[in-house]
């Protein structure tokens, strides 16, 4: 019965379904959310002790998973930061990681939640995991749900980040290497995107543009890589469009 009420469509405009209370709808957003928080909570925990290895703060950790609440970003703005990294560098960075939110809107359920407040909560929790989740069922949202799922992924978040910061306080040292969460983190996305030859291209793109930016401009590689990756994403979208015209023409 739990099961079957989990994919009971949801009427238009994200009101209960029939036999649903806001408290079971709250209840199925929290349980939907376990799965993909067994990870968030690990790296939360990596993310908390890094902020502390690399000489910031402690109030770093829950500050930023609140402010911007972006796990990639977090973890990438850690080092920067660590490193005195120009601000406009700094925001051009986050802007280009998290450019991939503003497409997450398109399909995203957002219509669903109707007050002003939980609706600007909704845009600002959208991560990786809430769109994965909400795609994976569409048309079951409601504005409890979704609201309930959210708001564990960032209790998951926020938690596992002061476990680290915690831990970090007992370590009699450092460890090496922790840094590498980002880069394995994006190396998970990245195999995961690549499971079929149709993306192999862009993880070419990829690799050209970080090639190019490591012998062109070696001390901003990483803003050029990503720029020019974004270029070369667009080229590749218009070209394969063109293909797909003259093909339909034919």
């Amino acid at each position: 019965m739990t099961e079957l009420r989990e994919r009971t469509p949801a009427p238009s405009g994200g009101e209960l379904p029939p036999g649903a209370t806001p408290r079971g709808e709250i209840a199925t957003g929290i349980r939907l959310s376990f799965a993909a928080g067994l990870g968030m909570f690990p790296i939360g925990i990596a993310f908390g002790v890094l902020v502390m290895q690399t000489g910031l703060p402690w109030w770093t950790a829950p500050g930023l998973s609140i402010a911007v609440f972006a796990g990639s970003v977090e973890l990438l703005l850690v080092g920067l930061m660590a490193a005195a990294t120009p601000l406009a560098t700094i925001a051009l960075t986050v802007l280009l990681v998290n450019f991939r939110h503003v497409f997450y809107a398109f399909s995203f359920p957002l219509h669903v939640v109707k007050n002003p407040l939980a609706r600007f909560y909704s845009v600002y929790a959208l991560i990786d995991e809430a769109y994965a989740v909400t795609a994976a069922s569409p048309g079951t949202w409601n504005r409890w749900r979704l609201i309930a799922l959210q708001l564990a992924f960032q209790s998951y978040w926020v938690g596992g980040g002061l476990v680290g910061v915690a831990i970090a306080s007992f370590l009699p040292g450092t460890i090496e290497g922790l840094e590498f969460a980002l880069c394995a983190l994006f190396i998970t996305l990245t195999l995961d995107a690549c499971r079929s030859r149709k993306q192999v291209p862009s993880l070419v793109l990829a690799g050209l543009s970080l090639g190019l930016s490591l012998v062109l401009v070696p001390d901003n590689a990483l803003f050029a890589a990503m720029l020019g990756f974004v270029v070369l994403l667009i080229g590749r979208h218009l070209l394969e469009r063109r293909r797909r015209k003259e093909a339909g023409d034919a």
